[in-house]
């Protein structure tokens, strides 16, 4: 059937979803407790909404429709505390980070939901190995067009938001060397990686979608992995390439340095987007995943070189007006700590790591770095 119309909804709103790690108290595995939480939420009023993950090992919170960074941050902080005070009642924990890093995939169970089941047995052993936990935002857009325009020309911004929130440095035991390695497991699925190019709702639904539907490969957008794609449900496009940062407020921070980059887009101040633009775009991506901050970007239109870092300081300059007018002053203070001083929360893992001698001791700091509140923002 043909792809839905896209939904208007108020431009730069946000919406920010996390997935979760769930960890026993003992040695700090991941533990199979989505099902008995999912049950003890499910007794009072949720400030939010908690949903099952493709592994029992993993939820999803995901907040209303937000337009500013205050109130956004406050329900992600009620949520983190009623998550927290249930898995207190049940003797496990909760976690940020976008890996676990010493589970093993092949003790994942398959939470039991028609899709994921599904999803099982088309994938495989990619399912199980799909326990990974990253930050999605939705961002709204006033026709599908916006979206389309909002979509490509983030391009060129993706390293900054796999670097800010890489958090993912240790998998299977070991440190990968990556800042990102959860990236790498997303991009073992065939329908990840970007988007094809055009600016047209029209050409996008009625065109490319209605060919893919046809293949039988795709039944809805559910289908594709994109790092960014439409959400015409909604009425928003969907950033997906971030791992979920070890505090919300961390994650607060980075929807609205999302939002503010998208203001200025809107302004049209920038060259309009081409498919060369995807010229660089795997190498930048990479870099980020590799190297964080320090990762090298190359400007697709101007073809300038600098770091990642770099970059994201240079921004900051340009979107500071719109982050005064979006109320997010806070967010761009957290980001430009990040940024420029503190470095990103892989790094703040491999120092614990460095601490410790131990990788029990990492999910134990993201543990308490998710519970802590207010002082997380220092990390």
């Amino acid at each position: 059937m043909p792809l839905q119309a896209f939904e208007k909804s108020d431009a730069l709103s946000l919406g920010v979803e996390l997935e979760l790690q769930l960890v026993n108290t003992y040695d700090f595995d991941l533990t199979a407790g989505a099902t008995d939480l999912l049950e003890l939420l499910s007794r009072a009023p949720f400030p939010g909404t908690v949903t099952p993950e493709i592994t029992l090992s993993m939820i999803e919170i995901a907040t209303g429709i937000q337009k500013q960074h205050g109130p956004l941050l406050a329900e992600l902080q009620g949520m983190r505390d009623t998550l927290t005070a249930a898995c207190d009642r049940l003797n496990i924990d909760i976690a940020g980070g976008g890996t676990h890093p010493f589970q093993r995939w092949s003790e994942r169970r398959i939470f039991s939901k028609p899709r994921f089941e599904e999803l099982s047995q088309l994938y495989g052993y990619l399912a199980k190995q799909f326990t990974v936990f990253g930050q999605h935002v939705h961002v709204g857009c006033a026709s599908g067009d916006d979206a389309l325009f909002l979509l490509h020309s983030l391009s060129r911004y993706v390293p900054h938001f796999i670097a800010l929130s890489a958090s993912s440095p240790y998998f299977q035991g070991v440190d990968t060397l990556f800042d990102s390695a959860r990236l790498n497991s997303v991009f073992a699925f065939p329908l990840s990686g970007r988007a094809p190019f055009t600016l047209s709702w029209d050409d996008f639904a009625h065109g490319y979608f209605t060919k893919m539907e046809s293949t039988g490969v795709v039944k809805s957008m559910k289908d594709f992995y994109w790092d960014i794609r439409p959400k015409p449900e909604f009425g928003t496009i969907e950033l997906r390439v971030c791992d979920t940062p070890l505090t919300v407020e961390r994650a607060a921070a980075l929807a609205c340095y999302l939002q503010a980059v998208c203001s200025r887009l809107l302004e049209r101040v920038e060259p309009t987007p081409t498919e060369d633009d995807y010229l660089v775009y795997t190498f930048n991506r990479f870099q980020a995943c590799r190297f964080g901050l320090d990762g090298l970007m190359v400007d697709p239109q101007t073809r300038e070189r600098r770091t990642i870092r770099e970059d994201i300081l240079v921004t900051l300059r340009h979107v500071e007006p719109h982050m005064t007018a979006l109320n997010s002053l806070a967010a761009f203070d957290e980001i430009e700590r990040c940024a420029a001083r503190d470095g990103n929360h892989a790094t703040h893992l491999r120092q614990v790591f460095a601490d410790s001698g131990n990788v029990q001791s990492v999910v134990q700091e993201s543990t308490r770095a998710l519970r802590r509140g207010p002082g997380a923002a220092t990390l």
